[in-house]
């Protein structure tokens, strides 16, 4: 499975945010997307899930060797701070994205076991969504695109809030899920893209360019980093 962005532009009034994203995205890696604040980062990411029209270009998913244009249905985007329906107890939001998303016959899981996957504790599971803390909140979204399993998944930002242990548990995950997805990771954190990421692409002046991570190790790498993120200034 690829995912192939062309020549994707985006302005607001007269203010160019995106002059011309191209890139190849590919199953079984988790892509850091790196940028300064007001680089683009979330404009791109609401482009590709039709939060917003691009001005020009496309992205293009070829699945089973079948090509065609993105939908909003290919796409879960994790907000970093999550839209979830906080009248229901997370327990009834799973079960309700599991009626949704699983054809009758073909739930295989009990709705514990999902919640087992992401370690979120028993005595959480009935209360309602209202109560839950930002990392529980995140770890019931996570849960909301294992289920449903669309074949890109988009991260805007969504690790920079959580404490040291709901972090490294998020990181497992976000591992063991690339597998059967193309993970796309939003950061301005350098070290974070380092520890999770497959791929780095920085995202400045408007452009994407990718960046030779078999160099991520050597003592030149956060220089020429910095150097890319430099140019231009501050973005947006």
């Amino acid at each position: 499975m690829e995912l192939y962005l062309k020549g994707i532009k985006k302005s607001f009034d007269k203010k160019q945010v995106l002059k011309g994203i191209d890139y190849r995205f590919e199953k079984g890696k988790i892509y850091g997307l790196l940028g300064r604040n007001g680089a683009g980062k979330t404009t791109l990411f609401n482009c590709l899930s039709q939060e917003m029209n691009c001005d020009e270009g496309e992205a293009v998913l070829i699945k089973d060797n079948i090509a065609k244009t993105l939908s909003d249905e290919d796409v879960g985007y994790v907000l970093s701070t999550p839209v979830l329906p906080e009248f229901l107890t997370g327990y009834e939001f799973v079960k309700f994205m599991m009626d949704i998303n699983l054809p009758k016959g073909s739930q295989d899981k009990h709705p514990d076991e999902y919640f087992d996957i992401v370690k979120l504790e028993q005595e959480d599971r009935h209360r309602l969504i209202n109560g839950y803390s930002h990392g529980m909140k995140n770890k019931l979204q996570m849960l909301s695109f294992i289920i449903s399993k669309p074949p890109i998944i988009l991260l805007d930002e969504p690790l920079t809030s959580f404490d040291v242990v709901v972090a490294l548990e998020m990181k497992k995950l976000l591992k063991e899920m690339k597998a059967d997805h193309i993970l796309i990771f939003s950061t301005h954190i350098l070290q974070l893209a380092v520890d999770l990421c497959d791929e780095i692409a920085v995202l400045n002046q408007g452009r994407l360019s990718s960046v030779d991570y078999g160099r991520i190790h050597s003592q030149s790498f956060e220089e020429e980093i910095f150097s890319i993120l430099n140019e231009g200034g501050n973005g947006e």
